[in-house]
C-alpha cells in the first residue's frame, strides 16, 4: 500500500489520489491531504517535509474537513493597541517543523503582524491588522495546512499539568512498591553469589525478579521508551534517550545473563526507573507549586453574575429585575449587582451603592478599598459589607485579571539571555555522553574487564549525566520569581526583568505620582484678569481639561465648577503638548493651559510682578499651572501634590542597597528641588521634557550605568522604554503601562526595592544553578568512567542533582523584603 506524501499515512486503493507536481508523481490518501500539499508548495515551504519528525500513524481526514464555529475565537480577541491579539490552542503539532509550518503559513497572511507558537503547550500567539484580516481567515490558515485551532484556555492548561502529576505520581508507587519487593529477592540472590546456592532456587528468584521489573520497565517507564523511540526514529537524542538506554541495557542484559548463568542487574534496571520518576514527581510538583500563582488567578473569577435588567418602561430602580447568567453572556454596558461576600464578575463602574471591596489577591493591598458611585472596580476582588450595581466595562480577555494572567504566563515561558550558553551545551550533551558511554564499555572490554563490569560502568555513564539541572536552572526559578511579585502586586510584563533588574545600578523617579500621591489637588487660583471670575476660568479650563490624561487636569476638574458651565463649552482642536500643556479652541477662544514653555510657545507674556507670587508657589513644591488666550494671562493655578510618607524612606533603603538615585521632572527648578529634598534625593533633572528624560538615560546608559524608571504619566513613556527596567504604577495611564517592564497593581513605592531584592536573590540562585549543573557532571561523569560507581547510585546522584536545583529555586520563596 502506498505513503500520502503529506500525511505519511496509509493511501487505500479506492481513495488513493495522484498527481503529477513539477515532474514528478505524488500520492496522497485523501484530497485534504492534497489540498495541504499543494498549498505548502504554493507557499513556497516544501522545507517543512524534510524538516518534520512525525510518527507514521498519519493524521486524522477529519482536520481538513472540520467545520469551526468562529464564535467562541471571537469571545477571546482582545484589542492590543490599534492590532488586534488572541491565542489559540493548535491541535496536532507533534514535531518542532508544526512549529515553523504554522509560524510560516501565518505569517505570510495578509495583515497578521506577529506570530508566535510554543511548541511545549501548542500556545500560539498573533496578532493582527483587522483593517486587513480576521479570526475566521487565521482559523481557515491553520486548519489549511492540517491542525485544528481551538480557543486557549488556562484553565485546560491547570487541567494537563495536574492530571500529569497525578499519572506520574501512579508511575512512581508502582515501580516503588514493585522495586522494594525486587530488592528482597535481589539480596536473597546476591547472598547466593557469595554463599552459594543451588541452581533451581536462583532461577526461581531470577525469574521471579524479571517478572517484577518489566512492569517497572515498561509501564512506570513508558513515557521514557515511548519519548526515545520516537526521537531515535529520526536520528535525535534527549535526556530520555539516556535513561531508557540505561535501564534496557541492564534489564535485556540480565535476560541473557540468566540463560548463561552469569549475574543479574534487574533491580538495577527498575532502581534507574524508580529514582528517575522520583525527582520528576519533585520536579513537577516544585514546579505545580512555583506556577499557582495563575492557578489561584483563575479560582478568582465566579462562574455567573446577576444581571440587573429593566422588566418594564419604568426606569425607577424598583423596576428591575435580578437574573443569574453565565459570565460569557455578560456585555459591555450591562448592569451587574454584587452583595455582600460575592466576587466582582468583571470590571466595571460603580453606578450606585457603597461598600468596602477586598483587592488583596489580585493588587496586594491588604487594605479593603472604599467604592462608591464612580469608582472602578475589578473582576474577582470581593464585596464585604453594601451593595454594590456597577456597569460592566471590560469582559473576557478585556479585564485586568486576564491581563494580569497573560503577563504572568507569558513572563513564566520567557527565557533570560543567562539560559542561552546553557541550552547550547544541553543540544550536543546527549549525544556526547551516548559516544562517552559507547567509549567507556569498548575501552573496558579492550582492557579485559568482564562484561557485566564494562556494561555496568557505561550505564553508569548513561545514567549520572544530567541535561535536566541545566535545563532546570533558568525556567523554575523564574516560575518562583513571578508568582512572589504576583503576590505583593507587582505584575512582570517582560522574560529578562530578572535579569535586567537584578544588575540595576541607578533608579530614576518621575515626580507626580510616584514620590508623590499621584492624587493633586488645586490649592490656589490667583486671577489676573479682573472681569473674570473663579467659575469663569475654572469653567473654561475644566472644558478643556477634561479631554487631558494627566492628572493635574484631573485636578482642575475636581474643582468643580465647570460641571455646569464647561459641560456647555463646545471644544474643538484639542492638543496635548507633552511635557508642556494643552490648546484648544474653547467656543470662540484659542485656550492655552501650561507651563512656562507652553506660554512661550504661545506668544503668551508672564508679567514680571508675577515672579515673586510663582517663587512662593513653587518653593512650597506646588505645581503652577498657568492659563491664557487671545495673548493674555489669565490666571495662575496652583496645583499641589502630597509626597508620599514613604518617600523618604525608601530612598534611603535603595541608597543602602548601592543604588543611585535621581528625580526627573517636566516641573521647574523650585518645585523639582522642594520635592527632592523632602524624598532625601540630591540628583535633581527638572523641566524634562519626555524626550530629554530618554536621552538623560541613554546618556547614563552609554557610560556604562543600568537604569531602573519609575513613572506613571504619558511622559514617561518613551523614558520607560529607554530604561533597562521600566517600572509603572498601577494607577498610571494605559499608554505608560504598556511601555513598562513591570506594573505595580498596589500603588506603593516599597514595592520597587522589594522588586530589586527578589530580582537579586533570583538571579543569584540562577547562577548558582547554573553553576552546579555544570560542577556536577564536570565531577560526577569521570567517577563513573573510572568505575567508581554502581548504575543505582548514579541514579540516585542524578535524580540528586535535579533536586538541588529544585530546592534552591524554591529558597526564593523565603525573600522577605529590602536587598539581599
Amino acid at each position: 500500500m502506498e505513503q500520502c506524501d503529506h500525511c505519511l499515512g496509509a493511501c487505500p486503493p479506492r481513495d488513493t489520489v495522484a498527481e503529477e507536481i513539477d515532474g514528478v508523481r505524488k500520492v496522497f490518501c485523501c484530497t485534504g491531504c492534497r489540498g495541504v500539499y499543494l498549498l505548502i508548495h504554493t507557499e513556497g515551504l516544501d522545507d517543512f517535509y524534510s524538516r518534520r519528525h512525525w510518527d507514521e500513524a498519519g493524521i486524522e481526514r477529519s482536520l481538513f474537513t472540520a467545520k469551526i464555529d468562529p464564535r467562541p475565537f471571537e469571545e477571546k480577541v482582545r484589542d492590543a493597541g490599534e492590532m488586534k491579539e488572541t491565542d489559540l490552542y493548535i491541535e496536532g503539532i507533534r514535531c518542532a517543523s508544526c512549529v515553523w509550518l504554522n509560524e510560516k503559513v501565518l505569517s505570510r497572511t495578509p495583515g497578521i503582524e506577529q506570530v508566535r507558537v510554543n511548541y511545549a503547550t501548542h500556545r500560539a500567539r498573533i496578532r493582527w491588522n483587522p483593517a486587513e484580516t480576521g479570526i475566521v481567515r487565521i482559523l481557515e490558515r491553520i486548519q489549511a495546512v492540517g491542525y485544528t485551532p481551538r480557543p486557549y484556555s488556562e484553565t485546560d492548561q491547570v487541567r494537563r499539568r495536574k492530571s500529569e502529576i497525578r499519572d506520574t505520581l501512579v508511575k512512581l508507587g508502582t515501580a516503588g512498591f514493585l522495586s522494594s519487593q525486587l530488592m528482597i529477592y535481589s539480596i536473597a540472590l546476591y547472598a547466593g553469589y557469595f554463599q552459594g546456592m543451588d541452581r533451581a532456587t536462583r532461577v526461581i528468584l531470577e525469574l521471579i525478579a524479571m517478572v517484577l521489573t518489566v512492569p517497572v520497565l515498561f509501564y512506570a517507564g513508558s513515557d521514557f521508551i515511548r519519548n526515545t523511540v520516537s526521537s531515535l526514529r529520526h536520528f535525535r537524542f534527549t535526556m530520555d534517550s539516556l535513561i531508557t538506554i540505561g535501564a534496557g541495557s541492564a534489564f535485556f542484559y540480565s535476560v541473557y545473563a540468566m540463560a548463561v548463568g552469569a549475574e543479574v542487574y534487574f533491580d538495577t534496571a527498575a532502581m534507574i526507573i524508580t529514582l528517575i520518576l522520583l525527582g520528576r514527581y519533585i520536579e513537577l510538583t516544585a514546579k505545580g507549586k512555583a506556577s499557582e500563582t495563575i492557578s489561584r488567578l483563575l479560582e478568582l473569577n465566579p462562574r455567573e453574575a446577576r444581571l440587573v435588567v429593566r422588566s418594564g418602561q419604568d426606569r425607577d430602580e424598583g423596576q428591575y429585575e435580578r437574573k443569574n447568567v453565565p459570565l460569557e453572556a455578560v456585555k459591555k454596558g450591562d448592569r451587574v449587582e454584587v452583595i455582600p461576600g460575592e466576587r466582582v464578575p468583571l470590571d466595571g463602574t460603580v453606578l450606585s451603592g457603597r461598600s468596602e471591596v477586598d483587592e488583596s489577591l489580585i493588587t496586594g493591598e491588604s487594605k479593603p478599598v472604599m467604592k462608591e458611585e464612580g469608582s472602578p472596580v475589578i473582576g474577582g476582588s470581593i464585596n464585604l459589607h453594601g451593595t454594590l450595581i456597577f456597569e460592566v466595562t471590560r469582559t473576557g480577555e478585556e479585564t485586568l485579571l486576564s491581563g494580569i494572567i497573560r503577563a504572568v504566563e507569558e513572563a513564566q515561558s520567557a527565557r533570560p539571555a543567562i539560559q542561552t550558553s546553557a541550552d547550547r551545551v544541553v543540544g550536543i550533551f546527549v549525544p556526547a555522553i551516548l559516544l562517552l558511554a559507547l567509549a567507556t564499555l569498548i575501552y573496558y572490554l579492550a582492557a579485559g574487564a568482564p562484561a557485566a563490569k564494562a556494561l555496568m560502568t557505561g550505564i553508569s555513564v548513561l545514567v549520572i549525566a544530567c541535561p535536566c539541572s541545566l535545563g532546570l536552572a533558568t525556567p523554575l526559578a523564574v516560575l518562583v520569581f513571578t508568582g512572589m511579585a504576583s503576590q505583593r502586586g507587582i505584575l512582570v510584563r517582560r522574560g529578562d526583568v530578572v535579569e535586567n533588574t537584578a544588575g540595576i545600578t541607578d533608579v530614576i523617579f518621575d515626580k507626580t505620582g510616584t514620590l508623590t500621591q499621584g492624587r493633586p489637588f488645586l490649592k490656589t487660583l490667583h486671577i489676573l484678569d479682573a472681569s473674570l471670575t473663579r467659575d469663569d476660568v475654572l469653567a473654561v479650563a475644566g472644558a478643556l481639561e477634561r479631554l487631558s490624561e494627566h492628572s493635574i487636569g484631573h485636578a482642575i476638574l475636581q474643582a468643580g465648577a465647570w460641571a455646569q458651565a464647561g459641560q456647555e463649552l463646545a471644544v474643538t482642536d484639542f492638543c496635548a503638548v507633552p511635557g508642556r500643556g494643552i490648546r484648544g479652541m474653547v467656543g470662540q477662544r484659542q485656550v492655552s493651559i501650561g507651563n512656562r514653555a507652553m506660554m512661550a510657545d504661545d506668544h503668551i507674556p508672564l508679567p514680571a510682578d508675577l515672579e515673586g507670587t510663582l517663587e512662593g508657589f513653587e518653593s512650597d513644591g506646588e505645581t503652577v499651572v498657568f492659563i491664557g488666550w487671545e495673548g493674555r494671562l489669565r490666571a495662575v493655578m496652583a496645583v499641589s501634590d502630597i509626597i508620599r510618607d514613604e518617600a523618604a524612606d525608601i530612598t534611603a533603603e535603595l541608597q543602602a542597597m548601592g543604588l543611585g538615585i535621581s528625580l526627573v521632572s517636566g516641573d521647574n527648578r523650585r518645585t523639582s528641588e522642594a520635592i527632592a529634598a523632602k524624598a532625601g534625593i540630591g540628583t535633581i533633572m527638572y523641566e524634562a521634557s519626555p524626550q530629554a528624560k530618554k536621552e538623560r538615560i541613554r546618556e547614563l546608559q552609554e557610560k556604562g550605568r543600568r537604569i531602573l524608571m519609575a513613572g506613571d504619566g504619558i511622559n514617561d513613556a518613551p523614558a520607560l522604554t529607554q530604561s533597562d527596567a521600566g517600572v509603572a504604577m498601577g494607577r498610571g495611564t494605559d499608554i505608560a503601562i504598556e511601555s513598562a517592564d513591570v506594573v505595580l497593581l498596589r500603588n506603593d513605592l516599597r514595592l520597587v526595592p522589594y522588586l530589586i531584592g527578589l530580582s537579586r536573590r533570583t538571579y543569584a540562585v540562577i547562577r548558582q544553578n547554573i553553576f552546579w549543573a555544570f560542577i556536577y557532571n564536570l565531577l560526577a561523569i569521570p567517577l563513573a568512567v573510572a568505575g567508581l560507581l554502581h548504575p543505582i547510585v548514579a541514579a540516585g546522584a542524578m535524580a540528586a542533582s535535579s533536586l538541588f536545583v529544585v530546592g534552591n529555586s524554591l529558597r526564593i520563596r523565603n525573600h522577605k523584603a529590602g536587598g539581599d
